[in-house]
């Protein structure tokens, strides 16, 4: 699921409350700080979180449009929105 980059209400609640969470935050601070794709299980053991914590915050972040996943196998792999936080947050990655 993503989200179409119109400032719409509901689509800005959905980001505030993804960032809304200091896990979440730190996900999107790894991605950004590595400026690549990146295993969800690689991004979970920087993060210290449990898979399935991991796979609920991902889950979170996807559905606001923030990051992308793809899957290959068994393995899924993360990265930042770029375009979504263009969009809708200008310069927040920076302030990271």
């Amino acid at each position: 699921m993503t989200i179409e980059l119109t400032k719409s209400d509901d689509t800005l609640v959905k980001i505030f409350k993804a960032l809304a969470d200091p896990t979440r935050i730190e996900i999107i601070r790894t991605l950004y700080n590595k400026d690549k794709e990146m295993a969800c299980g690689e991004v979970g053991e920087i993060c210290a979180i449990s898979k399935s914590n991991a796979s609920y915050h991902f889950r979170t972040l996807r559905e606001a449009g923030l990051i992308t996943v793809r899957k290959d196998a068994q393995t899924r792999y993360t990265k930042i929105n770029k375009a979504a936080f263009a969009a809708f947050l200008p310069g927040f990655l920076e302030s990271l």
